[in-house]
Formats: structure tokens, C-alpha cells, sequence
């Protein structure tokens, strides 16, 4: 028997955990479309390791009076497109 190798795809409890949030502070974001990527597979959600880190990297702040910006509204550097 071959050994599987662990999947990209973490839990609610188990995202939370590796975000060190609490898992219904990751359910309100969710709800809200301020957290990270996810998906359902059938009824269950689940959350991708690279989303994870993405949506960790796009909260990356200098510090606290960084202004918080919208990370998919990133600014064309050519206006001509």
C-alpha cells in the first residue's frame, strides 16, 4: 500500500488554525468576502494552502498606518491598455 500524500485542501478548523484565527472569525469573513479564497466540495468548504498564503501576502503591512487597499483593484501601470 503507497502512502498519499496530504492534500492541498485544509478545513475550515484546520485553515483557521494555520491563519491563527479562530475558526467563526474565518466563517464571518468568509460571509463577508473579506477572507481568503475558498471552495465547496459538495456541501463542505475548504481552502486551498496557496490561497491561504496569497490572501496572508496581500495583508502584508509596513505598519498600521499603511492604508488598507483593495488587492485585486491593483493600479494599471500602463494607462494606454
Amino acid at each position: 500500500m503507497c502512502k498519499q500524500a496530504s492534500s492541498p485542501f485544509l478545513t475550515v478548523k484546520e485553515a483557521a488554525h494555520f491563519l491563527r484565527l479562530k475558526p467563526r472569525t474565518l466563517d464571518d469573513m468568509r460571509c463577508q468576502g473579506t477572507g481568503p479564497k475558498f471552495r465547496k466540495h459538495g456541501g463542505r468548504i475548504v481552502y486551498h494552502l496557496d490561497d491561504l498564503i496569497e490572501w496572508s501576502e496581500r495583508s502584508r503591512r509596513r505598519s498600521t498606518s499603511d492604508l488598507d487597499t483593495d488587492a485585486d483593484s491593483d493600479p494599471d501601470p500602463d494607462p494606454s491598455k
